[in-house]
């Protein structure tokens, strides 16, 4: 009961955050993006739904070669189904933290032990961390030297505390599974540190706690790293499909007829960018940080209604739409379905 109502307000609050971006896109130049919106080519749409979709499934067929390690009789069709459902509790969590918690319960569901399922997601986490890294620092690189966007050093900030925060938790998860001294540092300073500002009560189960995730983390990385060409190919497949992703605005101004305003490179650094900006924004999906990050960097190339119409289509078929697929997921199933 608790949770349906959990989950309702979260909906709720999904929507009115919604409603408000909308009406901040709209009130100023209502009739000129309603025009770009209705006048869109259907086919460049299709082509930057297609351009998502291929993000999800070869991302699908990466975990699908960890999950195979651990029960051959799980399929890749039964993998892209749970990228979709993880991505709808993504999308209706702060920071994204309801779809790790769901795949664990799926996979654990699907017959796979509690301590697999946990070492799959990790396995997981930490190649699309080291890719997403990857992009990161291209992206960051390529506009240190061709600078593609004047200074600004609001967004500057804001791109260099994402880029920090997301190649932090691939350090960690490192750290963690292969440095002994920093573990130790873990449990002497900073377990110590929180006991006396009364953030935790019990250091012996804060301990057993933290061991029990470490043995986890280290298990999984481990197993990741133990065939270094499967985990470069894992880390390719999700490079790849980040790059995909990233190129969906592209496709979505051409379906506006312009063909000039950015290029593919432009479309791909501008838009991990606007990914490392919106990775720390507290709120379901980003929503707000990552309209404000598409229009502030997608600006430099574009203007007016054609710029808000880019980011509203765009926000539709990378959110909206991946949303809206895996809420059919999670309630069209076939008898052998685990939820």
């Amino acid at each position: 009961m608790k949770k349906t109502i959990k989950n309702k307000f979260s909906f709720l609050f999904l929507l009115l955050l919604t409603i408000i971006v909308l009406y901040f896109s709209l009130k100023d130049d209502f009739d000129s993006v309603i025009y770009e919106l209705r006048t869109a080519n259907i086919w460049w749409l299709l082509v930057a739904v297609a351009l998502t979709i291929a993000y999800y499934i070869l991302s699908s067929i990466g975990m699908h070669r960890i999950i195979r390690k651990y029960n051959n009789n799980y399929t890749l069709w039964q993998v892209i189904k749970l990228k979709f459902k993880t991505k709808f509790f993504d999308s209706v969590t702060p920071t994204s933290t309801g779809g790790q918690p769901y795949q664990i319960y799926s996979l654990t569901s699907s017959g796979i032990s509690v301590l697999d399922s946990t070492n799959i997601c990790l396995q997981n986490f930490v190649a699309f961390q080291v890719a997403l890294v990857l992009v990161g620092v291209i992206a960051v690189l390529s506009n240190q030297i061709l600078h593609l966007f004047p200074e600004n050093n609001f967004l500057k900030l804001l791109v260099l505390i994402g880029f920090l925060i997301n190649t932090g938790i691939a350090a960690f998860l490192f750290l963690v599974s292969f440095t002994k001294k920093f573990n130790k540092f873990i449990y002497r300073k900073i377990i110590n540190i929180a006991l006396k500002l009364h953030l935790i009560k019990d250091i012996e189960k804060t301990n057993e706690m933290y061991a029990e995730y470490v043995e986890n983390v280290k298990r999984g990385t481990t197993s990741l790293m133990k065939n270094k060409k499967e985990f470069i190919l894992i880390v390719c497949l999700n490079f790849i499909g980040l790059c995909l992703n990233y190129l969906v605005p592209l496709a979505i101004l051409y379906s506006t007829g312009d063909y000039h305003s950015f290029g593919p490179f432009e479309c791909v650094v501008a838009s991990a960018y606007v990914l490392l900006m919106g990775s720390f924004i507290p709120l379901p999906g980003g929503t707000g940080g990552l309209e404000y990050g598409f229009v502030s960097f997608f600006g430099n190339f574009l203007k007016g209604g054609k710029l808000t119409a880019l980011m509203l289509m765009w926000r539709f078929v990378t959110y909206y739409l991946i949303m809206i697929l895996g809420a059919i997921a999670l309630n069209i199933r076939k008898k052998d379905d685990v939820i």
